[in-house]
């Protein structure tokens, strides 16, 4: 008997993974807005999928490598909330909170205005600013 594969919440909190942000994770390419291409690198840094994260980093402000592993050892991405997503043309603005808990010590958030571009077709992670909280 063929047994299915069992679905799994997306970490970006938006549906199943498989269907969600898992075929950005294989296709980068094909991810159809900043705010999809923001989703699936929530995803990615939760998975500690790195190469992924390079690879739908600008190259202007892409640093030469990334490991996520010693961040997945240390805690894990609680969730991620999508406050708002700005379209402009091939250029787009996606304001979130991610939450981390470390290992040991307490929860912390990330709020982040993101900068993306899109470039032949593909969107890219440029920078952002981060809001205290």
């Amino acid at each position: 008997m063929v047994q299915k594969n069992k679905s799994q919440p997306c970490p970006c909190g938006k549906g199943d993974y498989q269907v969600c942000c898992q075929p950005f994770h294989f296709h980068p390419e094909s991810v159809p807005t900043a705010e999809a291409l923001m989703r699936s690198r929530y995803s990615a840094y939760a998975l500690g999928l790195s190469d992924y994260v390079l690879l739908t980093w600008h190259a202007s402000t892409r640093p030469k490598q990334l490991d996520l592993s010693d961040e997945l050892a240390q805690g894990k991405w609680l969730g991620l909330s999508v406050k708002g997503h700005w379209p402009l043309g091939d250029k787009a603005g996606v304001e979130f909170v991610a939450r981390y808990k470390p290992s040991h010590g307490p929860a912390s958030r990330l709020h982040e205005r993101s900068r993306f571009v899109q470039e032949n077709g593909q969107w890219f992670y440029v920078d952002g600013d981060l809001f205290s909280t």
